[in-house]
Order: structure tokens, then C-alpha cells, then sequence
């Protein structure tokens, strides 16, 4: 039977677990998710469109999506952009027993139990057999208005 010293364990494990974290973070960037922290006035949460415009390697392009915060609301909101004025804002609470979700490029995903959603908030895996809630979205200048009512 082999054995390994046990300071070459500890090292070949604490590599390995830099390892993971700094890939993870590398992967993390290239997502390009957008976390933003936006105001309720009345009954409407308004995010600004300049969320949207990303610039990676030279080009600029538009994100898919983004996550608005704030502080009154229990879950983010994700926000998708289908085209320039189309979007579909979506509560990130799983409808099966109230996880928060978490995007995974055009879907939503439960991470205590596996339901899946699509981005129009539609159960696309269960266990989950309601789909997300989802909120009016409607573009006023250059903003973004989530009705929250």
C-alpha cells in the first residue's frame, strides 16, 4: 500500500481548492451577470437601460439579463431583454417551497430541488408545477419600469 506524506496532501488539496475558486471566479466574469440595485417609487421599481449595454473584448453588445435588488423586496428580479423593447421581469422565488433561483443563461434554476424554468417563467422541470411570478414591464425614455402591484 502507497502513502503520501501528509504535508504533500495538504498541499496538493489547498492547490487544487485555489484552483477551483479562481476557475470559478474566471467563469463567473465570463457569465457577465449584472447585479443592480434599483429604487421603488410608487409602485413601480425603475431600472435605467444603460443596465443593459455591455462591453467585452473591444464590442459592445447587450446582456440577456440582468438581477435587480432592493432591499424592501424579499427576491431579486430577474429581468430578460427579448428584443430593444421587450422584457420580461420574473420574481427569482421558486414556486415549489420558496428557494431562491438562480440564471443559468436562458433559464432559471432551483438549487435546493432541480425545477427549471424558462426565461418567460414557465415550469420547464419539476418538481415545480406553478409557473414564476411575473411582473408588467413597460420602457418610459430610457428607463426600465417593473409595475410591483
Amino acid at each position: 500500500m502507497r502513502t503520501i506524506d501528509r504535508k504533500k496532501f495538504i498541499k496538493t488539496c489547498s492547490v487544487g481548492c485555489i484552483g477551483l475558486v479562481t476557475g470559478a471566479s474566471l467563469l463567473e466574469s465570463c457569465a457577465g451577470v449584472k447585479y443592480v440595485s434599483a429604487p421603488i417609487r410608487g409602485s413601480f421599481l425603475e431600472i435605467p437601460l444603460s443596465e443593459f449595454p455591455s462591453k467585452q473584448k473591444g464590442t459592445s453588445d447587450h446582456r440577456n439579463y440582468i438581477i435587480v435588488q432592493n432591499e424592501k423586496l424579499e427576491y431579486p428580479i430577474s429581468v430578460f431583454r427579448n428584443t430593444d423593447d421587450s422584457y420580461k421581469a420574473l420574481y427569482m422565488r421558486c414556486t415549489h417551497q420558496g428557494t431562491e433561483l438562480q440564471v443559468f443563461g436562458d433559464r432559471l434554476q432551483c438549487p435546493a430541488h432541480g425545477s427549471e424554468f424558462t426565461k418567460d417563467g414557465n415550469v420547464q422541470n419539476g418538481p415545480a408545477d406553478e409557473n414564476l411570478r411575473s411582473f408588467p414591464v413597460t420602457t418610459s425614455g430610457q428607463s426600465l419600469k417593473i409595475d410591483l402591484s
